[in-house]
């Protein structure tokens, strides 16, 4: 496994599940163009961007190359890497046809190749043997210490942003997504055990 620093930016779920082979890291997906109508998204991708900078895969078609400018025109230069892969031309196994410009895309790319790729766009990498398992903030966390369900849940949403310098406006949702990407569990437990005295 490759452990990678930044957060990496690939357009589909079969992008991911690839990546996610050889990859301890964490990746985002921007479903396609639904990055362009997705707020919650975008203020995620600008979040990791600042928190730990945002290395973008996308495919070498022309959809790829658009959906990598929106992401390069939201976040500033310094905070992103680029990986790109080169044109091979031919079709992943789960499709019928070729993509429109009969491009693989990063889904249908060697490890080998997206291991290089990775590291010739100057991301923070290093080689990971063994991969600890983590838990997730869930859902019923959030409710266990009033940040949702309850009359204050909002205001108590609005205390933990602040502590942990969190974009304002995210919905519980985000929040959990964001939660997950920049903090562990415990940690999570500490900073609510800390600001809302609750009992561990």
């Amino acid at each position: 496994m490759i452990k990678v620093k930044e957060a990496i930016i690939v357009e589909g779920k079969h992008d991911k599940i690839k990546l996610a082979n050889f990859i301890d890291g964490l990746i985002i997906t921007t479903d396609g163009f639904g990055i362009f109508k997705n707020k919650e998204k975008q203020l995620l991708i600008r979040h990791l961007a600042q928190t730990r900078g945002i290395l973008i895969l996308t495919d070498s078609d022309g959809a790829g190359f658009v959906i990598r400018n929106f992401l390069k025109g939201s976040v500033p230069p310094d905070k992103i890497k680029n990986a790109y892969i080169p044109d091979i031309f031919g079709k992943e196994k789960r499709k019928a046809q070729p993509s429109k410009e009969g491009k693989l895309g990063v889904e249908g790319i060697s490890e080998e190749i997206l291991c290089r790729a990775i590291a010739n766009s100057g991301a923070e990498c290093e080689l990971n043997e063994s991969v600890k398992s983590q838990k997730e903030i869930t859902k019923t966390d959030l409710f266990e210490y009033g940040l949702t369900g309850t009359p204050n849940s909002s205001k108590n949403r609005d205390i933990l942003k602040k502590a942990l310098h969190l974009p304002e406006n995210l919905t519980s949702n985000a929040l959990l997504d964001i939660l997950n990407c920049t903090v562990t569990k415990n940690e999570f437990e500490h900073i609510c055990n800390e600001l809302f005295r609750k009992d561990t």
